[in-house]
């Protein structure tokens, strides 16, 4: 499936969130990322949190580093968060957020939890497995429809406010083989999926000798998500 860095995301952020998105996007594909969401958590205080992805969907310490570095001066100049926070750049992770069309087709047959912006046909969350996808919109199929009703739904995606993969052991297998298609480099297996920094910082944690990092393993721990 071909990589386009100016494909629509469907799902987007609202209020800060977006006004930070807008900043942060274009650096990221400058350096050839895709950006994936940014969250605002008041975890640690106040942490902005950035999922990005390289042409595999996935993100290494190297490319973490990369973003990090150039999203700080573009967060200073635009100085959109009014408060001493932390920014933590990470993969969208194993069980992650569908955010694009290619996300959704890319992981058809596989678990998947959404939620609507707004209702359809009396309903705004899902939980049930990817069936189908088209150019507008994707079918979920619920396996705990009631007898005699139909399990499968169509949703279109303009309609969809946040949809994430659920762990199972088909996602686990089907990470093992992408991982294995796609090898990270050695120099780049000692992993830390994400990298953090205080806004005030001219430079990332991850390029200071004397900031502890906060270190996790891609294929075994993916990135913390806040909720």
């Amino acid at each position: 499936m071909s990589f386009d860095l100016t494909e629509q995301r469907f799902i987007k952020e609202t209020g800060l969130e977006a006004r930070v998105s807008r900043i942060v996007e274009p650096v990221a594909n400058g350096l050839g990322f895709s950006l994936v969401r940014v969250k605002i958590t008041q975890e640690n205080g106040c942490t902005l949190q950035i999922m990005a992805e390289d042409e595999n969907g996935r993100f290494t310490i190297v490319n973490c580093e990369k973003l990090s570095k150039d999203l700080s001066p573009a967060l200073d100049v635009e100085d959109p968060i009014e408060r001493e926070y932390h920014l933590e750049v990470s993969s969208p992770g194993i069980d992650r957020p569908l955010v694009r069309r290619r996300d959704f087709a890319a992981y058809v047959g596989h678990d998947v939890k959404i939620e609507l912006s707004d209702m359809i046909n009396g309903r705004k969350r899902f939980r049930g497995f990817i069936k189908a996808v088209d150019d507008d919109a994707l079918v979920i199929t619920l396996p705990d429809a009631p007898t005699g009703t139909d399990p499968d739904h169509r949703l279109p995606f303009i309609t969809i406010g946040e949809a994430k993969l659920v762990m199972t052991d088909a996602l686990m297998e089907k990470a093992r083989i992408d991982q294995e298609a796609h090898p990270i480099d050695d120099d780049e297996t000692e992993t830390v999926e994400y990298a953090e920094a205080d806004n005030d910082d001219e430079t990332s944690q991850a390029d200071d000798p004397e900031t502890e990092t906060v270190e996790d393993t891609a294929e075994s721990n993916p990135p913390r998500e806040t909720k």
